[in-house]
């Protein structure tokens, strides 16, 4: 029996199908067990070999795609003599205004600078003026020159997106010739700048080639520490395992009141990075805020794979770890109803599994297939939270340009041979999409001014990296990204279709500004999935900041309206120009949200002594691997 016909018979048996027939369970273990893969002939694997060697050439890109989006921008402006001369008068137009100077003129206005890179008043001096006002032009005609009509969208969203890429690239901002910052900083320290840089950058090349990829403890051992150890300076708020199996710790945490609100919350974080992004330093805790606030929080804690894990698939993570939980979160609680958040990936997990509850719920007895569901024995929820999550894939931002047939099947070649995507991979591809900040900035400021970095608890996490089974990550990207089965009601939990219209509860949605993951446009299409009542928050920040918003903190603001049922759709635009603004964390909105669809507060009894597994923050929190 291979593993994942053994994991789902063990699902299958799992207090959520204890209602399910022993001949139903193993038909349905039969119907879910893969179908083996055929051995790749010799010609495949030659195949598979040449478009691996051109994947490391494109950074883990495929060339093919890359090619044909240059290639149908180019082939439309060859095309396109009209644009053709447009473009060339707008260059001679955007050079001439750009063009030498000795400096602005007495006269001339001074408008705010707006790019951060050119913020310095040094910027206005010649000769720097002159490299930034070239650069700005080259900015702006690069930007009306990839606008062409007849493009393919995924290509001319390729080719605006890398275009963007090389301009960051160029920015004289990154060099020291043409950076007054740097050549200040030189004269300042007489040198000592470029060299304390110059160490920086040997030290950096050393620590990367000393890195060597693999499993096991040898190889985790050799990875360097963390900044913020987890359990001692990250991690620590109180509590308790009180559930485990091979892909989830659940954690419940110590109240701190005396009463407690009734129905607990579960909160589902993505897999794709460590839980404690939720439970970072005390002071910037959401969980160590919500149990002041008197909520019994629980939350999933995800193993980190490895190669033998490399066939767990949605369902695992769907049914052994949403569900699962779910359960166990009734079960130690005693309780029949409790609220759920999800997060980023956590939250599409979350709301697949609530839409295949409230359709089970909404048909009842009416449907078989639904009566023989093994969601049947699982609570009901009070209401959902989503936070930075995608459930219509249709614009999913700048992660698009990694998205097509082409980039998949590239994806899927590099994942057979290893059973998982590389924690390193997706840091470099979340570098790659914020690259003006997390490489072309911090090379400045680290290599050039030779200021190095100054660790928190927030970067500590971001190094802490997780993979993904290969399974697993094929099926969410195929299924969601590629066909957007979710939105389109095409996406099935067992042999049923799940509608996010089937969804009755009370909904948070939270959105953040800057989000390049989860852009909150695409966030807020939740409104034309449901009808029910729903709150939406625009957060301030990007996609973990804006999440990470504990009360206190600086410059933290947010927008807020609600919607009831049947009330008329209003775009995000006009979302965002009439929701009332409001200064400090979302946090406390939330909290009083909550509150507000809860029963009673009632005094909790302590947690039974042999429920407990373990002292939060469990074992899987620790699991590291080299790549």
């Amino acid at each position: 029996m291979t593993k994942e016909v053994a994991s789902s018979t063990s699902t299958l048996a799992s207090p959520l199908a204890m209602a399910v027939p022993p001949a139903l369970t193993a038909q349905i273990a039969q119907a879910l067990a893969p179908v083996p893969a055929a051995t790749p002939s010799a010609a495949e694997r030659m195949d598979q070999a040449a478009h691996a060697m051109l994947s490391r050439v494109s950074g883990g890109l495929s060339p093919i795609s890359l090619s044909l989006a240059w290639a149908d921008w180019a082939m439309h402006l060859a095309a396109s003599p009209g644009r053709q001369s447009t473009l060339a008068q707008q260059a001679a137009k955007l050079l001439s205004a750009a063009g030498p100077a000795a400096g602005p003129t007495a006269d001339a206005p001074k408008r705010p600078e707006s790019d951060e890179r050119f913020r310095d008043p040094a910027w206005e001096q010649w000769p720097f003026n002159v490299y930034k006002n070239q650069y700005k032009a080259a900015c702006a005609w690069w930007e009306q020159a990839v606008q062409l009509d007849g493009v393919a969208r995924h290509h001319g969203h390729l080719v605006n997106f890398f275009t963007r890429q090389w301009l960051d690239a160029m920015s004289p901002s990154n060099f020291a010739a043409t950076n007054p910052q740097v050549q200040q900083a030189l004269r300042d320290s007489a040198g000592q700048s470029l060299a304390a840089g110059s160490r920086l950058l040997t030290r950096d090349l050393a620590e990367q080639a000393t890195k060597q990829p693999g499993d096991g403890e040898a190889a985790a051992a050799a990875l360097p520490p963390l900044p913020y150890r987890v359990g001692q300076d990250v991690a620590v708020t109180p509590g308790k395992v009180v559930y485990r199996n091979h892909l989830i710790e659940l954690i419940r945490y110590e109240p701190t009141t005396e009463t407690v609100h009734p129905e607990p919350l579960l909160i589902v974080p993505s897999c794709i990075m460590k839980y404690y992004i939720l439970d970072l330093s005390p002071g910037n805790s959401m969980v160590r805020y919500l149990v002041s606030q008197g909520h019994v929080v629980y939350i999933i804690s995800w193993r980190n794979p490895d190669a033998a894990d490399r066939d767990l698939g949605m369902r695992d993570y769907l049914r052994s770890g949403v569900m699962d939980a779910m359960a166990a979160v009734a079960r130690t609680s005693g309780t029949r109803r409790l609220h759920a958040a999800g997060y980023c990936l956590g939250g599409t997990f979350l709301s697949i599994v609530a839409a295949a509850l409230a359709g089970h719920h909404a048909a009842g007895e009416a449907h078989p297939l639904r009566r023989q569901s093994d969601i049947a024995d699982l609570p009901q929820l009070q209401s959902v939270t989503l936070l930075a999550t995608l459930t219509d894939f249709t614009e999913p931002g700048e992660l698009g340009v990694f998205i097509d047939d082409d980039q998949l099947r590239t994806l899927r070649e590099e994942m057979a041979r290893t059973g998982f995507l590389s924690g390193r991979q997706m840091a470099g591809s979340f570098q790659f999409l914020g690259s003006r900040d997390l490489i072309w900035a911090r090379n400045v400021r680290r290599y050039l001014l030779g200021q190095d970095d100054q660790p928190n608890d927030l970067m500590s996490w971001n190094a802490d990296v997780t993979r993904l089974p290969e399974r697993m990550h094929s099926e969410y990207l195929q299924s969601l990204y590629l066909n957007n089965a979710l939105a389109t009601g095409r996406y099935r939990v067992g042999d049923v279709a799940v509608a996010l219209s089937d969804l009755h509860a009370p909904m948070f949605i939270v959105g953040t500004a800057r989000d390049h993951v989860a852009p909150w446009k695409s966030v807020y299409k939740i409104h034309l999935l449901t009808d029910t009542e729903t709150t939406f928050v625009l957060a301030s920040g990007g996609h973990n900041a804006g999440i990470v918003s504990e009360p206190g903190h600086a410059r933290r603001s947010y927008q807020l309206a609600s919607r009831e049922p049947g009330q008329a759709y209003v775009a995000p635009e006009d979302y965002a120009a009439g929701a009332p603004a409001q200064e400090g964390s979302w946090w406390e909105a939330w909290s009083a949200w909550l509150a507000q669809r809860s029963g009673p507060r009632v005094a909790l009894p302590p947690l039974p002594k042999d429920v407990a597994l373990d002292d939060a923050p469990g074992q899987y929190v620790h699991v590291r691997h080299a790549d």
